[in-house]
């Protein structure tokens, strides 16, 4: 009996640049049935950040890297030899870890096409938003022609529905965590949380600094905190000197400490210094809070969390962290003193969201699913139909 060729799966993501996602791609690759390429640009610009490849977790897949024309354009941005690419692997399936309004999602899945794969894109978008003239026909045609799809949560999974995709669709993250390189110090696992005196409360934040992220809510919550207590900012962008600014004009610089981006494999020992980690985004009508990766990672290292209701942050949460009304900021207060106040509460949803992580957001799980998802679409019959025939191995 002659046996199966794996399926060859394509997969493009600027997304998977950061060393610490790319532990999902060797979860997927792990699968005896799937052979994975993963192109990546060799860096990708978001603003004034430059994010650039790193190889923290490449065994088991190719990551291959293409150049990029309109690096830093989300929309407009596309990878011009990727036809190149396509013809030498001959995938089955092309997963285009892009949203389907993107121009870099359209010339993807034309490619795909023309080969005689199947394609899927994934999506983020939680806001039923219409977009101008060119991005209206991509959404269109991406619409019309993809295979499956992947929303990151169930937000943006009605959206599409609204929009009027009414083909397969899964509800995914787009990554997990590790919990072997994001897990709690072994202090923290072995006795909870036992606060130092001497140290005092150690309050995080890991984002962006701008105003949807609601930093400066963060800083009027504080104000007036008992006892001893440090705040560490960690990410960096246009409202950081209107931040420090507010920091002085309270009276917070001494228990403050900004600090730039960090490569992604050093996040552990960040979050690991942490009693809570704080996300209180505020919704503009323009943007709502996806999903709060920083969330699960602080979760993973038995931190725990407290987050506005912005958007998906409820949904990741869950029973294993506070939840808050946005642009509230006695209510954030009173949230951060329960935790200073009580450490047994603390421990327990330190506890919890370590659970919660280990039962729905680790790499492991998401792969699974994804590549359940591959399995799927093989077992529809639709691949190579678009050109005639069926997909080669």
């Amino acid at each position: 009996m002659t046996q199966k060729s794996p399926t060859r799966i394509l997969m493009v993501s600027k997304a998977c640049l950061v060393g610490a996602y790319q532990r999902k791609l060797e979860e997927i690759a792990s699968y005896p049935d799937v052979d994975l390429m993963v192109v990546v640009p060799p860096s990708w610009r978001d603003g004034s950040r430059v994010s650039h490849l790193e190889r923290a977790h490449t065994e088991g897949y190719e990551l291959v890297v293409e150049p990029l024309l309109f690096d830093g354009s989300f929309h407009l941005h596309i990878y011009p030899q990727l036809g190149r690419r396509l013809r030498g692997f001959a995938p089955d399936i092309v997963h285009i870890d892009e949203e389907p309004y993107n121009l870099s999602t359209a010339h993807a899945l034309w490619l795909a096409k023309r080969a005689g794969a199947q394609a899927l894109w994934f999506s983020w978008q939680n806001l039923n938003r219409e977009y101008p003239f060119p991005f209206r026909l991509i959404e269109q045609y991406t619409l019309q022609n993809t295979d499956h799809a992947i929303a990151g949560s169930e937000g943006a999974a009605e959206v599409w529905r609204a929009k009027g995709y009414e083909g397969p669709l899964a509800i995914i993250p787009q990554f997990g965590v590790d919990p072997d390189i994001f897990s709690p110090s072994t202090n923290r696992l072995l006795t909870g949380i036992r606060r130092d005196p001497a140290r005092g409360f150690s309050i995080g934040y890991v984002g962006r600094l701008v105003p949807e992220k609601g930093v400066d809510l963060l800083l009027d919550a504080v104000v007036d905190l008992p006892g001893v207590w440090r705040l560490h900012l960690l990410g960096d962008g246009s409202e950081k000197q209107a931040l420090q600014a507010q920091s002085r004009r309270l009276g917070l610089a001494a228990n403050l400490s900004f600090q730039g981006w960090v490569p992604s494999i050093r996040m552990p020992s960040f979050y690991r210094q942490l009693d809570v980690l704080v996300l209180p985004s505020r919704s503009r009508p323009n943007w709502t809070e996806q999903f709060g990766r920083v969330l699960i990672e602080a979760m993973a290292c038995g931190v725990p969390v407290v987050g506005s209701d912005s958007g998906e942050i409820p949904h990741v949460i869950g029973n294993a962290g506070l939840v808050f009304p946005e642009d509230d900021a006695e209510a954030l207060r009173a949230c951060l003193i329960q935790l200073m106040r009580e450490p047994e509460t603390a421990s327990a949803l330190a506890q919890r969201g370590r659970e919660r992580v280990l039962e729905t957001f680790t790499q492991a799980r998401v792969a699974a699913r994804t590549v359940d998802v591959y399995r799927e679409m093989l077992r529809s019959g639709t691949a190579g139909k678009s050109s005639g025939h069926e997909p080669e191995h």
